[in-house]
């Protein structure tokens, strides 16, 4: 369902993030293909150079539906940025790919602590954060980066998901780690 990001899925990635449900809520926002390929290429090189990790979601016949990423990783945390074609709202597709990038993220690549910040008025992602029962709401929690990523309105509440979190639901619900396919503990 996650493959490493390339170029060729830009022309359908874009069509799929253009849409005016998906744009507004998009981080890294492209006005044409043009520059989504500058974009995508940049990702590309930084990922290269361990500043994010960013995978293309996959439908189930493999198509490039969405795209999700850990941007501004410091100290072993980062802030989660994903997003999902139109056409594939509400398929499950969220869920699961948030998923299998934690495990990647938790169990290959040492990462700590998973920020999500969203926007109060998205209704959308704040209704796909409270179902994920390892994430943390965080605006008390971690106040120094609510008051960072608020710092010129009041826009954002924040989550985390911890690898603590993630491995104590993972070990309650019976999932095996899959980088690893141990229970993990």
């Amino acid at each position: 369902m996650l493959k490493i990001r390339e170029l060729h899925e830009v022309p359908v990635l874009f069509e799929l993030m253009s849409h005016p449900d998906v744009f507004p809520y998009v981080r890294h926002k492209a006005y044409t293909t043009d520059e989504f390929y500058f974009l995508t290429k940049k990702t590309i090189e930084e990922e290269e150079e361990r500043k994010l990790i960013s995978r293309t979601i996959l439908d189930e016949y493999q198509h490039p539906i969405g795209t999700i990423n850990l941007f501004d990783i410091e100290d072993n945390y980062g802030f989660l940025a994903t997003w999902i074609g139109q056409p594939f709202f509400g398929k499950g597709y969220n869920k699961t790919a948030k998923e299998q990038f934690f495990d990647e993220l938790f169990y290959s690549h040492d990462i700590e602590g998973i920020f999500m910040k969203v926007r109060k008025t998205n209704t959308r992602s704040l209704k796909a954060v409270f179902k994920l029962p390892y994430a943390a709401f965080a605006n008390e929690t971690y106040p120094e980066v609510y008051q960072r990523i608020n710092a010129k309105e009041d826009v954002y509440d924040l989550f985390v998901i911890t690898k603590e979190q993630y491995a104590a639901y993972q070990q309650f619900t019976g999932n095996a780690d899959e980088a690893t396919g141990e229970e993990v503990s």
